[in-house]
């Protein structure tokens, strides 16, 4: 059977091959056309772009220069030449790039050059035979393209990856969390997860939208040799017949958290693009969270006439299966203080109304 298979494959490449060297060369000087008029299209549309950013940098110049004009630091004559030399310096800037991608796209019209460096994206294709458009190359079926992606001019949505931790209680109907059940410093929580941010606004960074999806751990730990125990409906915590070593209640939730964020940013120019920086600046961000929760388990460390026992309960515990709540942070940076609440009670009806409440710390990595 293996002879066979080797067979089978040995004639399926020699028809690849066959194939390979069957690709007439008008087919090939056809595909290089249609490149060679991508690639024009390309530096024709970089060609716009150098004129509308030249068009930014002078008008933030002429802004800055008025500036200090109205701020009395220089005259009016002053601000009218530094104004003329700008608009002197862009004309020759808008000159000599432009005479840069004309003198390319020459080249790249008469096949002295590719100039694959102006195509915006790097792809690789799968196919049998040997198609060669001009912009790479293809071994087996598979072809390979270099090209350079340029940076876009403007970018309004980012990603980031969140990790949060700190601290995890519940809120307890007709009780005070003074005197709630579970362990302040032994409850705590753990997030994971991947955002997108967008800017609201086409020319301020003043508000992002905030979009993306988490994992969530929330881990509850009773106090007084406490566990909980599951009968029929009712979810309660009852005293453990041996001395508890540990008592640790779970749940994993995955959520969809979106904020609407606030703050001030810094524009950084340059001479191809722009960004917006909220390096070392305040913001808040105000929002919720909605999703599944995943697992609910328990787990008990114990000590049984001297000896260590453990156990791993895995079980429904009569939670919700729908997880949703309300969140917010402030902070500089990719650092915040943040806060979630769980709208959604921990257990089902009939057991006692109680919402998960964490605090702790959000990083933005």
């Amino acid at each position: 059977m293996l002879r066979i298979i080797s067979y089978v494959t040995y004639v399926i490449l020699l028809l690849i091959a066959q194939n390979l060297c069957a690709q007439t060369l008008s087919q090939k000087d056809s595909l290089d056309l249609r490149a060679r008029e991508r690639v024009l299209e390309a530096i024709d549309v970089r060609k716009e772009r150098v004129v509308e950013e030249e068009k930014a940098k002078l008008k933030k110049e002429v802004e800055r220069i008025r500036e200090l004009e109205d701020r009395g630091e220089i005259s009016a004559g002053e601000a009218r030449a530094k104004k003329e030399e700008e608009a002197r310096k862009t004309a020759l800037n808008i000159e000599n790039k432009m005479a840069v991608l004309n003198n390319k796209r020459a080249l790249v019209e008469r096949g002295e050059e590719k100039g694959w460096e102006y195509l915006e994206s790097s792809t690789i294709g799968i196919g049998i035979g040997n198609n060669y458009d001009g912009n790479g190359s293809r071994f087996l079926g598979v072809r390979f393209e270099n090209k350079r992606k340029d940076k876009k001019y403007d970018r309004r949505t980012y990603s980031d990856i969140v990790v949060a931790v700190g601290f995890n209680n519940a809120l307890i109907e007709g009780e005070s969390l003074n005197d709630s059940p579970y362990k302040t410093g032994g409850s705590r929580f753990f997030e994971l997860g991947w955002q997108w941010k967008t800017r609201v606004f086409k020319n301020s960074n003043a508000v992002r939208l905030s979009y993306g999806l988490s994992f969530q751990s929330n881990g509850l730990k009773p106090k007084d040799n406490m566990y909980f125990e599951k009968e029929g409906e009712e979810t309660s915590l009852q005293a453990y017949p041996y001395r508890l070593k540990k008592s640790k209640f779970r749940q994993d939730n995955l959520v969809i958290p979106v904020f609407f964020e606030f703050g001030p940013s810094r524009r950084v120019q340059h001479d191809e693009y722009f960004r917006y920086s909220t390096r070392k600046k305040f913001r808040i961000g105000l929002g919720g969270y909605a999703g599944l929760n995943l697992t609910s388990r328990q787990k008990l460390r114990y000590d049984r006439e001297g000896s260590t026992g453990r156990e791993k309960i895995k079980d429904d515990y009569n939670t919700n299966n729908f997880v949703y709540g309300l969140a917010a942070y402030a902070g500089i940076g990719g650092t915040s203080l943040y806060l979630k609440y769980d709208l959604n009670p921990i257990f089902k009806e009939p057991n006692i109304k109680q919402n998960n409440i964490s605090l702790g710390l959000r990083f933005e990595l």
